[in-house]
């Protein structure tokens, strides 16, 4: 964790009017690299940097719950060398990273279809969720494998599973019913949603839970969004009037 990262919140940001769960699409890894005339792996590398001091600045601020978008159920279309580094790094990461996270008291979770994903990757994921399961410091999410769509389609198959065999009844499903069925279910819906590299879109990214959710968009690209660029988005998401559909 860098220096300049934990020290540049400014006083314009209120600590006690932070959102509790944050939700971040790191987009621009492979043009920052290109910018920098690098393989786009080697934005990969940078983007995962970042994506670890973000997760220790939002526990040094106390916000609960961190989600980062880290492969869409749209990656697998991307070059496979791409793809097999992606996979690599993943798991590479969760070795390497396990026990400083267990020390900082990182819970560690995985949200997404992982039946896809190589065995010695889901073997990583799991011992990661086991070892980290008891720890409160801060709730870390990692969307890989993803897709709102694909999710909010198992989420109806699996409540009309319950309706047809008698154990739900159709007229009683509601929001609620559904947000229990999603991958999600274990998390409140973020309050604030970060997308770098300026574009304008959700991206198939839980849908669902976005509903009221405020969003930021920076044109920073991700390997280069630090501890500036997140006080700036504390402080506008701390200037919106969030009155969720009433006057």
């Amino acid at each position: 964790m860098t220096a300049q990262l934990l020290t540049n919140l400014t006083t314009k940001t209120n600590l006690a009017k932070l959102p509790r769960h944050v939700a971040v699409i790191m987009d621009g890894n492979g043009r920052w690299a290109k910018q920098r005339g690098l393989p786009r792996i080697e934005g990969h590398r940078r983007g995962a940097k970042t994506l670890k001091e973000m997760l220790r600045y939002c526990k040094k601020l106390g916000i609960e719950t961190l989600t980062a978008y880290a492969f869409s159920t749209e990656n697998w279309g991307r070059p496979q060398g791409e793809v097999n580094f992606l996979m690599t790094l993943f798991e590479r990461l969760l070795q390497k990273e396990l026990k400083e996270m267990e020390q900082e008291e990182v819970n560690l979770n995985f949200i997404g279809d992982l039946t896809p994903l190589p065995q010695s990757l889901q073997q990583e994921m799991r011992r990661s969720t086991e070892r980290t399961k008891n720890n409160r410091g801060v709730f870390f999410n990692v969307a890989i494998n993803y897709g709102s769509r694909h999710e909010m389609i198992n989420a109806c198959r699996a409540i009309a599973k319950k309706v047809q065999c008698g154990e739900l009844a159709a007229e009683a499903i509601s929001e609620d019913t559904i947000a229990q069925h999603l991958y999600t279910s274990a998390s409140s819906d973020p309050d604030l949603l970060i997308r770098t590299s300026g574009e304008m879109r959700l991206s198939n990214f839980m849908l669902w839970q976005l509903a009221y959710t405020e969003i930021y968009v920076t044109d920073t690209l991700w390997p280069d969004f630090d501890g500036k660029q997140f006080d700036r988005a504390l402080e506008s998401f701390q200037q919106r009037d969030r009155r969720f559909g009433k006057v």
